[in-house]
């Protein structure tokens, strides 16, 4: 169904896989609809303790622990146009899967670490995945990581394929303290504040009078 003409575009949120060391990009997840809401929640890193000097009550460690949850829908009925045959055959198990593989290592290279295994190699590295982007408009532009997911399937077809759902995801933002700052993710993070310092650059300051006052004592 084309838009009304000269309706503004939409820009949709998503998710974006790329390759860490290429940059390349491996797969594009564009969610269907924009959630309604976004929740962040960012904890500072500062210095705590017991004996802590006075000094040091002011230092930040680093940039804060910065939490994102969002719930997203997922409706084979707009998928029918573009991609008919495929939603007639497995419903929107391919949409879910997309977004369910961000967690999984690669059939691939679990077979290889088990082949590893029984040749008696002593040591077999986790499995690196893909570096997951959130794109949540051009500011925000964020290296994440998959905390929690659930997914709950609503309707279903003669055959049991999905054909309605609701994703509940939970990320942690990767900065450059999980990254270092010459890895891409690390990189991408910089970027991230860097806009967030651009647009507090952008506000409009207050007076002291507005708060009542005309001077700090």
């Amino acid at each position: 169904m084309s838009s009304f003409p000269g309706s503004p575009h939409l820009v949709k949120g998503g998710l974006v896989q790329i390759n860490a060391s290429t940059a390349k990009v491996e797969r594009i997840i564009t969610l269907q609809y924009n959630p309604d809401s976004l929740t962040r929640s960012l904890q500072p890193q500062t210095i705590t303790g017991e004996g802590q000097d006075r000094s040091q009550a002011l230092r930040l460690l680093g940039p804060p622990v910065e939490t994102i949850k969002l719930e997203a829908e997922i409706d084979a009925a707009d998928y029918m146009e573009s991609a008919g045959n495929t939603v007639a055959s497995v419903g929107i198990q391919p949409q879910l899967a997309a977004l369910e593989m961000i967690i999984y290592p690669s059939s691939a290279a679990m077979l290889t670490n088990n082949m590893l295994s029984n040749l008696g190699t002593l040591e077999i590295f986790p499995m690196e995945s893909p570096l997951t982007l959130f794109i949540w408009n051009k500011h925000r532009i964020i290296p994440v990581r998959f905390t929690d997911y659930s997914v709950t399937e609503e309707a279903f077809d003669v055959n049991l394929n999905p054909l309605r759902a609701k994703v509940s995801i939970g990320m942690r933002v990767l900065s450059v303290d999980d990254l270092g700052f010459d890895h891409k993710g690390g990189s991408l993070f910089m970027c991230y504040q860097q806009n967030k310092e651009k647009l507090a650059g952008m506000f409009a300051s207050g007076s002291l009078q507005q708060l009542g006052i005309n001077a700090i004592p």
